[in-house]
């Protein structure tokens, strides 16, 4: 049994046993955006210019699958995204409160997570009818924004700390049809008090709510390495936490769990496994909600 199985299994029993329908909190009250905003908004001019994104160099970076796994990889984050998609939109299942939030985090660092995200990113853009936002959640180490080389342009930090910059400007467009990417931005040392204000829920409600055919996906800060990825889970709607096969400890899956909120949809994915993936094979917890397919030697440089 999985170090995933095991962790869900001991988490059922200290949390009753309920094994039943899923069940999702709505989580913590999101202010509607207010009209001063939306003046701000509109009157802002558009972004002065678009990331390019070389896969050739994230592929050498190790940020992207090698050429000869590029289709097996691919397959499996679709089997990893749709059954978010589903409950983020209500296909096919009920959709869960701000589903079209998600959040790919770890317990410690090491496990794959970034990898996880960009990759992520690049499948759900690939859906005809949706777009993609990559947020670089990780105010602390913000890879992402460095990955992309806009690790000094201003993002959402900034916004949350100046309520007069306009959340489009700092959205940048990318050269990858469907996705844009808002960085990190400066760095605050109180960056878990700014991420728990009211002010950032008024800018995650304008995140999830500006386009209907958004996904907004953020890359955060281990579950056990920070307080600023607590602050910010409690806006989200859905968790990915990615375990790193053979490596994570069990307890740490477990407290990582524990730091989030009953009710919360959180999908569990096995990275760097070694082991051929059963068919229909996939870890969820039931009382949480959420399930994704495991993901099986994906590399993280």
């Amino acid at each position: 049994m999985s170090v995933i199985e095991n962790a869900i299994k001991r988490l059922q029993a200290s949390r009753g046993g309920n094994t039943g329908a899923a069940t999702h909190a709505a989580g913590a009250y999101t202010p509607p955006v207010s009209a001063r905003q939306r003046e701000i908004e509109a009157d802002a001019p558009p972004p002065s210019f678009t990331i390019s994104i070389n896969q050739d160099a994230l592929r050498a970076a190790g940020m992207l699958p090698p050429a000869h796994q590029e289709r097996e990889l691919a397959q499996q984050y679709r089997q990893i995204k749709r059954p978010l998609i589903n409950l983020a939109l209500g296909r096919g299942v009920a959709p869960i409160s701000r589903g079209n939030m998600i959040m790919v985090a770890s317990a410690v660092p090491g496990e794959g997570k970034t990898f996880m995200s960009l990759n992520l990113a690049f499948s759900m853009q690939l859906e005809s009818d949706l777009t993609v936002l990559l947020v670089d959640g990780d105010v602390v180490n913000p890879r992402v924004s460095q990955i992309f080389g806009v690790e000094n342009e201003p993002g959402l930090l900034d916004v949350i700390r100046d309520p007069s910059l306009a959340l489009k400007t700092v959205i940048l467009p990318t050269d990858v049809p469907g996705l844009s990417f808002l960085p990190a931005g400066r760095q605050d040392a109180n960056a878990t008090e700014l991420l728990a204000s009211a002010r950032t829920q008024e800018v995650i409600s304008q995140l999830g709510s500006d386009d209907p055919s958004r996904l907004v996906l953020f890359d955060s800060a281990p579950l056990l390495l920070t307080t600023e990825s607590h602050a910010l889970a409690q806006l989200i709607g859905q968790i990915v936490i990615v375990v790193k096969a053979d490596q994570t400890p069990q307890q740490a899956v477990l407290d990582a769990i524990e730091t989030l909120s009953d009710g919360k949809a959180v999908s569990l994915v096995l990275n760097q496994s070694l082991e051929q993936p059963r068919p229909g094979y996939y870890y969820q917890y039931q009382q949480l909600g959420g399930g994704a397919k495991p993901l099986e030697r994906v590399r993280e440089s």
